[in-house]
């Protein structure tokens, strides 16, 4: 399909992504999040059939068109349990131009099914560059030609690593989208600690120092219960941090990736919903998506049960 820039979901009538998001959480009664990391070897068998449709012949159209028939049955399965869903970014681009446009397919589907869209692409670059990654993925660029569409997403993953200036022009395009930004502050991965949490001990640690940073990029919606526009990639690998980093940031919503696969329990991350029940979105890829590996249940069925138990357990959570 054309990469245009696509229509938001019915949550875009509020004005910021904070209330937005807040909105959309107390309708679904739902904070998880529908990751996307969609390999060409391990989807859902039914998917593989749409190969045959692919607009041409090649291996790129055909993996492509796989992937978007996989995507969506995850979505039309697991979808009404969430409020969001999150492609990785790198699963789709790894298949080339028909990629970006599966990409862009499976953001609509989203759409379609009511949820947000958190483009997961850990960008962070100089200003140039970046405010190019800010059209690509929130709004559109202009040009001689004619104006050129984005991805239409509704939050971006950033890296802050390069510094806060690389962080302005997304912000900036966010802003003017109604959307947000889930920067990197303290990541799931084992690695996390080489850098962000060093073993000397040392304080500020580097995620702490990136917390503060972050509380002060927010901006607050005028509800004082609903989250700011600038949130948290907090890993939920490592729950013995998320005490510290909620007082660092009180009112930045936490994107709360490793649940499932990597280790992380929904039963351990109830700092992050201290706050109220839109603080905490709580991600699950391989969890929702694969859960039939696990259960010997057909997939749409395992990921839909998944998908619901994890969203009973947080809701749960977040009433206290």
């Amino acid at each position: 399909m054309p990469v245009e820039h696509a229509e938001r979901s019915p949550a875009a009538v509020v004005s910021s992504f904070g209330s937005r998001l807040a909105a959309l959480v107390a309708v679904r009664e739902s904070q998880i999040v529908l990751g996307l990391d969609p390999d060409p070897s391990r989807l859902w068998p039914d998917a593989y059939a749409a190969a045959d449709r692919a607009a041409d012949g090649s291996p790129a159209s055909r993996a492509a068109a796989a992937v978007v028939a996989h995507c969506r049955a995850a979505i039309a399965a697991a979808g009404p349990a969430c409020v969001a869903i999150k492609p990785q970014v790198a699963c789709f681009e790894r298949l080339g131009a028909p990629g970006w446009r599966a990409l862009a397919d499976v953001a609509e589907a989203g759409r379609e099914a009511g949820l947000l869209v958190l483009a997961d692409a850990k960008r962070g670059d100089i200003d140039v560059t970046a405010t190019a990654y800010g059209q690509a993925f929130f709004g559109g660029t202009s040009t001689p030609f004619g104006d050129v569409g984005g991805l239409g997403a509704d939050a971006l993953t950033a890296s802050p690593f390069l510094g806060l200036d690389s962080l302005h022009p997304l912000l900036e395009a966010a802003r003017a989208a109604a959307g947000g930004l889930f920067v990197l502050v303290r990541t799931s991965n084992p690695g996390a600690e080489d850098f962000q949490e060093p073993a000397d001990g040392g304080t500020p640690t580097l995620s702490e120092r990136v917390a503060v940073a972050v509380n002060a990029l927010g901006q607050l919606p005028p509800e004082p219960r609903e989250p700011a526009d600038v949130g948290a990639v907090v890993g939920s690998t490592a729950p013995e941090r998320l005490a510290r980093m909620r007082e660092l940031m009180p009112r930045a919503p936490f994107l709360l990736p490793g649940i499932g696969a990597q280790g992380g329990r929904v039963e351990d991350v109830a700092p992050a919903f201290a706050p109220g029940p839109a603080y905490g979105l709580v991600s699950a890829s391989r969890g929702i998506v694969a859960a039939h590996e696990r259960s010997g249940a057909p997939p749409a069925t395992a990921a839909r049960q998944e998908a619901e138990r994890l969203r009973g357990i947080a809701w749960e959570l977040a009433r206290g």
